[in-house]
């Protein structure tokens, strides 16, 4: 039962991108095929304490496995993958149930998802209806029972009054013999078996799901569902039970709730490997018939009806078989097709070919960037535009949830200080997204490729090095102001970037701000004051409330403005995770106290700006890092502060969320230091 369902490679990000965003609603729509439940009710939860193990890496670990995991449930519907370097080690691993069609279990996995980010730092597993995730810092593929954490839930319902000794008794025992059948048929047919009072061991008015994890072999399945049969059988005459232990998940009920109508069959080998085939097939032929009775002209016809019904299944099974690899390669691409709607709201549409030979086929002398969300390439049409072409290789539907994010929100949206989107392709091997060309390229490839050399050798009068000039820096500082105030309510809509940072800020030939890529962005309805979301973002611009509760305003955005004034007057990168007083934040809040703040002006500049005004537009961003995000203003009086040199700027009186220590502090400390002035 046991195989390795571990990838060899590993990549790297630094982004935590919308790979743990919730994506149902785009997800509802991507599996138009599936007809039945993918079953993404909580049965149980388990956020557990990370007992010192845990370091500042957990977020990045947690990242690389829960990717390497997502590729195996789409190849297999189950994965493993562990990580030991760097510390700490983590363990995860992900099942979905046997009766699961492949969409409703990638759906499943997908909230599941979402859902246990939530509990980063600290260890977690959650038993969905439909599947099963857990990660932890150690190896616990084997474990069957875990007596501290394993789980029953029973229903409060009960199918018989209590007073009715005998039918109680009687109920019971049916409880009991389905639940015995459906274990043993489990461990016979490779941890997984149903039952039900029309098919092969189930008994009348009872039905029941058992699942053992793909890691455990045949014998602790059995010990692990034998366990999980003593408990759920107490919960008779409950009318529902799901005992959820550290190896396995059994579940009974008098309403037949898994996904495979097999006509009189328990989900047993014979069926396995059809588990991952759609609904509509079960027409064909899949099951079992009843030929005991009726006449033999009767039996005949059907006989020959199940035959060729017989045939057909195998054909279309070998087809199946033979198509899906192509098809999971395919199977995003698709998804996107059938949504022209989107499409047709361009005013551009783009034959890919096109795009190939405007970017030389993608030729790697053409590339302007790689980030989180795509590489982007210099593209020369055949009328002699200049367009700028983001490709995006959709491994995971998450990333088509971003492209999407993308047309829908920007797509109409006009300001100059925002990256113009053209147009879009959607016909070839990858999607592409075509945008006006800015030839000054991404803010933080002036702002951090300077080495310390050029620095040094600047300040003793080399001016062959250059750097933005103070006009140059106050002429980006406000322009990146007023898109994220158009933005925030502008528009007509409020739209929260969640991702703003100097490389998201790009530069036409006049040095004019405008911010791109909104693959993670977000729409707020008028009359929500926030979305409770799991983070999503760049570590060291993500505000204190959205990245330890996932809540979500404007304010998360003036906080990463903040960060990003912060990184501009300074010439410093802030820190993704610092100790002490080594971060850009912790230095500029530091020279605050002491009034010193012009001290925090990039030395390439040579004394060459107005103190005054530099003091202030660091004042400003100290409010806009605020702890408490109702202590910072809004991106309308940010503007109305940079614009009106006369209007006093408040004084920050809390310092901002800056030691990426309180992140896996579990001390005291980390409350008061998030909460101190809210």
């Amino acid at each position: 039962m046991k195989s390795n369902g571990e990838s060899s490679s590993m990549r790297s990000s630094t982004t935590i991108s919308t790979y743990f965003a919730l994506p149902l609603l785009a997800l509802s729509s991507f599996f138009s095929l599936a007809t039945s439940d993918p079953r993404i009710t909580e049965a149980g939860f388990i956020c557990g304490s990370s007992n010192g193990l845990l370091t500042e890496k957990v977020i990045p670990n947690y990242i690389a496995i829960m990717r390497e995991i997502s590729e195996s449930v789409a190849d297999q519907r189950w994965g493993k993958y562990s990580l030991a370097s760097p510390p700490p080690a983590l363990y995860g691993l992900a099942q979905c149930y046997g009766d699961l069609f492949e969409n409703d279990c990638l759906l499943c996995h997908a909230l599941s998802r979402s859902r246990l980010y939530g509990c980063v730092p600290n260890f977690g597993r959650l038993y969905l209806d439909g599947c099963f995730l857990r990660y932890d810092g150690y190896d616990f593929y084997n474990e069957t029972v875990d007596p501290t954490h394993d789980m029953l839930k029973c229903s409060s319902n009960s199918t018989v009054p209590a007073d009715q000794r005998e039918r109680v008794a009687e109920f019971s025992d049916r409880v009991d013999r389905v639940l015995r059948n459906v274990s043993a048929s489990a461990v016979q047919n490779e941890g997984f078996a149903v039952a039900g009072e029309d098919g092969v061991g189930g008994v009348a008015g009872v039905y029941a799901l058992a699942q053992c994890w793909s890691t455990v072999d045949a014998g602790g399945c059995s010990v692990c569902l034998e366990n999980a049969t003593s408990k759920a059988r107490s919960c008779a005459p409950g009318e529902e039970a799901r005992a959820m232990n550290a190896g396995c998940f059994l579940r009974y009920s008098t309403t037949k709730f898994y996904n495979i109508p097999v006509n009189g069959a328990s989900m047993t080998s014979p069926q396995a490997g059809l588990k991952r085939v759609h609904p509509s097939l079960s027409l064909l032929g899949f099951g079992k018939l009843d030929l005991t009775q009726g006449s033999s002209r009767v039996r005949i016809t059907i006989a020959i009806a199940s035959s060729a019904a017989a045939v057909t299944s195998l054909v279309l099974i070998g087809a199946y078989i033979g198509y899906k690899k192509y098809f999971k390669k395919k199977r995003v691409h698709h998804s996107l097709t059938q949504l022209p709607m989107t499409v047709s709201k361009f005013s551009l549409y783009f034959k890919y070919e096109t795009l190939e030979k405007a970017t030389n086929f993608f030729d790697d002398s053409r590339k302007l960037g790689q980030g989180g969300g795509g590489s982007v390439y210099k593209g020369n049409l055949p009328n002699g535009k200049v367009v700028a072409v983001k490709r995006l290789v959709f491994n995971t539907l998450q990333w088509v949830d971003n492209f999407f994010n993308e047309v829908n929100l920007i797509n109409g949206i006009r300001h100059k200080n925002l990256v113009k989107l053209l147009g879009c392709s959607i016909e070839g091997p990858e999607s592409l997204l075509i945008y006006e060309y800015l030839p000054n390229g991404s803010l933080d490839q002036v702002l951090f490729t300077r080495s310390y050399k050029q620095i040094e050798s600047f300040v003793a009068g080399d001016n062959e090095t250059h750097v933005l000039t103070w006009e140059a820096r106050l002429h980006i500082i406000t322009g990146s102001a007023e898109g994220l105030a158009h933005l925030h309510g502008g528009c007509g809509v409020k739209i929260i970037h969640r991702d703003i940072k100097a490389s998201n800020v790009l530069l036409d030939k006049n040095l004019t701000a405008k911010i791109a890529d909104f693959g993670l962005a977000r729409c707020i309805a008028p009359d929500e004051s926030h979305l409770s979301t799991v983070i999503a973002g760049t570590l060291g611009y993500m505000a204190p409330e959205y990245l330890m509760r996932g809540q979500l305003t404007e304010k998360a955005d003036v906080y990463a403005f903040g960060v990003l004034v912060l990184e501009i007057l300074s010439g410093k990168k802030n820190s993704t995770y610092t100790q002490g007083s080594s971060s850009v934040l912790n230095s500029v809040w530091n020279h605050y106290k002491s009034n010193n703040l012009a001290a925090c002006i990039d030395l390439a500049l040579r004394g060459k700006f107005p103190i005054l005004e530099a003091s202030r537009l660091l004042q400003i961003s100290l409010l806009c890092t605020q702890a408490c995000m109702e202590l910072r203003p809004p991106m309308s009086e940010v503007i109305e502060m940079l614009h009106d040199k006369d209007r006093v700027v408040p004084q920050p009186n809390q310092p901002p969320f800056v030691n990426a220590s309180v992140l896996f502090d579990n001390s005291s400390s980390r409350s008061s230091t998030y909460t101190h002035g809210c």
